[in-house]
């Protein structure tokens, strides 16, 4: 006859067996690090772009010790990530690492009162990879015309960024890459996906992406698509909480 378990064998147990496999502990991570008031203003701030640490400071007006001090909770659990700069080196930007948890933390976008642009604009260096992919991306969900261009246009889009587009059911919106200049209007809401065209030439918006053509494999492709994607679907969604240019 089998006999009950007895409190003992229960805690040693729960001692000696019982594991939490690691993507709960992960997910355990995530979870305490956005909870708290602080670190959630910090993600609300990160939602929409990339920011150097001293501009993350300015948009939340968090003192610099107390900054440090939860942005260093949000990157232990893999929420935030810092990457140096591709142009400045000295230079380093804080990013989202986008994850289903991290994305349904983020406040919902808030633009009633916002003016939809006429146009997005996405620019990197050669507009031949990070830049095609995103307005590609953007361009799906028809929301507003969309275009991209960069600071040092190469002679055609790379093959690999074609294959890639090709590979999850896009096409790209221009048949060659395009100069910014000759690009750029007023209306435009422009997002920089590459540090050097940020730090040459602005943007409304700044995403530090990786260019997947510096190691020129799929893999650095589809990694570079897969860093957009999030924040694309991102600013779909804050395009559609806008106004029409027409009911300003």
């Amino acid at each position: 006859m089998r006999r009950s378990p007895r409190r003992g064998d229960l805690a040693r147990f729960s001692q000696s067996r019982l594991r939490y496999p690691r993507r709960v502990t992960d997910r355990l991570a995530v979870l305490a690090a956005l909870a708290d008031a602080h670190r959630l203003a910090l993600v609300d701030a990160l939602a929409d772009g990339d920011l150097a640490p001293g501009e993350l400071g300015a948009r939340t007006g968090m003192a610099s010790s107390l900054l440090a001090h939860h942005l260093r909770a949000l990157e232990d659990a893999g929420v935030v990530r810092r990457r140096r700069s591709d142009a400045d080196r000295r230079r380093s930007y804080l990013a989202l690492a986008w994850s289903p948890l991290v994305e349904a933390a983020v406040s919902r976008p808030a633009g009633e009162a916002a003016a939809r642009p006429d146009r997005v604009v996405f620019t990197c260096t050669a507009n031949s990879a990070r830049s095609q992919m995103a307005a590609a991306m953007l361009a799906a969900a028809r929301i507003v015309p969309v275009a991209s261009a960069g600071t040092d246009p190469a002679p055609r889009i790379h093959p690999l960024a074609l294959d890639e587009l090709d590979r999850r059911g896009l096409a790209p919106v221009a048949l060659a890459p395009a100069a910014l200049d000759e690009v750029r209007d007023a209306g435009d809401l422009v997002v920089a996906v590459c540090d050097l065209a940020y730090e040459d030439c602005g943007g409304d918006l700044h995403w530090s992406v990786p260019d997947p053509a510096a190691e020129g494999t799929t893999r650095a492709f589809a990694a570079a698509f897969d860093a957009l994607e999030p924040r694309v679907r991102r600013l779909a969604a804050t395009l559609r909480t806008t106004t029409t240019a027409s009911s300003r």
